[in-house]
């Protein structure tokens, strides 16, 4: 099976490496999207594989988020059908994965970027970098993390980030529990290869049961209570200000609410 263009997947030492190559930044849009879902098919019936990690080969960010330009001057209804890949496909592709996943991040992770991040089961992340949900600094929500963050980190701190758009430092993320470990960027792939091939050591069959009784141990409702947020940020869309803040980030200006 081919690479396709933006994810490149790789079998080493029993672990399936998906590593996303958008440059600059691994926006995510349909494409991406469709890509990297074919890949998590793959991981999980490749029997070659019994765990995953997840890392980008962009300097500049795991992932910057979602490419706005996507949905600049869209429909509520176009910003529907992307978040049902990144919030719902996404999901169900980690929630019947049958095999540990990892987030290996060696970047700054922002917005989408930290919704693949956290859809992983374990997070490895570099300590000289941060996260953030910025979208409410260009009129937007960052659904997904008004129902994940709260359940990670605390209400209390959970908004501050939601509704400020300021990051949080790998060492912060680490000390609230959000990530499992922040090490040296020059470490983060050893570590991460180093978890999956303990995670690869185990009984393939007990791993799968396993993890999907902690799947469905843990998912709180997790589809209804997404449902509720996408319904927001598709009606936020179609707002005036949404479009002022999309055209402003474009324009590089101050949006002018």
């Amino acid at each position: 099976m081919p690479d396709a263009e933006f994810i490149h997947y790789e079998i080493r030492d029993r672990v399936a490496e998906i590593t996303m190559s958008r440059e600059p930044v691994n926006a995510v849009n349909h494409q991406f999207l469709d890509e990297l879902l074919a890949a998590y098919t793959r991981a999980r019936h490749d029997t070659d594989a019994r765990a995953v990690i997840l890392s980008s080969s962009c300097e500049k960010a795991f992932s910057a988020g979602m490419d706005l330009a996507m949905i600049q001057g869209g429909s509520g209804l176009d910003l529907r059908r992307f978040l049902e890949k990144l919030y719902f496909a996404m999901h169900d592709a980690q929630y019947r994965m049958g095999k540990p996943t990892i987030a290996a991040i060696t970047q700054p992770a922002r917005a989408a970027g930290m919704t693949l991040a956290v859809s992983c089961d374990c997070i490895i992340a570099a300590e000289e970098y941060d996260f953030g949900y910025p979208e409410i600094l260009v009129g937007i929500i960052p659904a997904m993390h008004l129902v994940h963050l709260p359940r990670q980190i605390g209400r209390h701190k959970a908004f501050e980030l939601c509704f400020t758009g300021d990051p949080i430092s790998a060492k912060e993320a680490e000390m609230r529990g959000l990530i499992n470990y922040a090490v040296p960027k020059s470490q983060v792939m050893d570590r991460a290869r180093e978890m999956a091939e303990k995670f690869a050591s185990m009984s393939p069959v007990v791993m799968d049961l396993g993890r999907s009784a902690f799947m469905r141990a843990n998912d709180f409702e997790y589809r209804r209570a997404i449902e509720n947020t996408v319904e927001a940020i598709c009606a936020i869309i179609g707002t005036d200000d949404a479009q002022e803040g999309l055209n402003a980030f474009n324009e590089k200006r101050p949006p002018n609410w």
